[in-house]
């Protein structure tokens, strides 16, 4: 006889502390740990239910009085780049990609620094060393790859410079974007935008239905910008729905709109292990 028995992940929750996108608040998430040979299935079943990767943990914000970060993904079948984004295209036809394993080097970390010197100066991240750099990139139990983007460099002809980069998980349903940093000179570039919509390319050639970009919050100025993206799904009551009127999801930040944690690890579906024999 054949049993398939359910992975059996424990959910943990952190403890509060100042929430980076909303003044005044604070975050709490909901986690559990991502390892051994079913890693893989749970980050593709977990990541379709609103969590994100970090190294070996899976998260999801599980704040106690605010339920404002939805994540976030685009639908590349219905997408089309608007009048912006086509501009944004142009401006960055110099740049050329390459995926590689997820292995940190040095110039990554030099981009990656001054990248948070300039954007992300007093965020969770500024004090990260090249070892804890290292441990980003490369501590993934899952399919990942190395997106790299370079251009022509200004100084030696011929070599190019490195520009932009990007962590991406490779789920069974579409691209994961887990962390991207890129040249903080380029400002009018619109680097960041550019690398989604080039997401978007990849997924689409690769047969992939969707490239997941992390949470939005309605209210923050850092995240708004995801709301410029055409066919934009949200993960919202436990569904995905389509994004709509941004100014229709104020009222997450209301504290009754929080269900207890006990109730949203019930809801979590898990993926089945493999068939054990008995």
């Amino acid at each position: 006889m054949r049993h398939t028995l359910p992975i059996a992940p424990q959910f943990y929750v952190t403890a509060p502390q100042p929430c980076p996108y909303l003044e005044g608040r604070s975050e709490r998430k909901l986690f559990t740990a991502l390892q051994g040979e079913n890693a893989e299935k749970l980050n593709d079943a977990l990541s379709k239910q609103g969590f994100r990767r970090s190294q070996n943990v899976l998260y999801r914000p599980s704040c106690s009085e605010c339920c404002a970060c939805l994540s976030a993904r685009i639908r590349v079948a219905d997408f089309t780049p608007n009048k912006s984004q086509r501009r944004t295209l142009r401006r960055n036809i110099d740049l050329r990609r390459e995926a590689t394993s997820p292995w940190a080097t040095e110039d990554q970390y030099a981009l990656f620094r001054r990248y948070l010197d300039s954007r992300h100066a007093d965020g969770g991240m500024a004090d990260m060393d090249i070892f804890e750099f290292a441990a980003m990139i490369e501590e993934t139990p899952v399919k990942s790859r190395v997106v790299e983007y370079s251009s022509p460099s200004d100084t030696e002809p011929g070599r190019r410079s490195l520009t932009a980069v990007c962590l991406t998980d490779v789920l069974d349903d579409g691209l994961s974007m887990v962390y991207s940093f890129y040249d903080p000179d380029r400002i009018g570039d619109s680097l960041g935008t550019y690398i989604i919509l080039d997401h978007v390319e990849i997924a689409r050639r690769a047969g992939l239905p969707y490239v997941y970009l992390g949470y939005w919050v309605p209210g923050s100025r850092k995240m708004g910008y995801k709301s410029g993206f055409r066919a934009l799904e949200i993960y919202k009551n436990s569904q995905w729905q389509d994004l709509g009127d941004p100014a229709d999801h104020c009222s997450e930040t209301h504290p009754l709109s929080v269900d207890p944690i006990a109730e949203q690890v019930a809801r979590i579906a898990l993926p089945e292990a493999r068939p054990t024999r008995s």
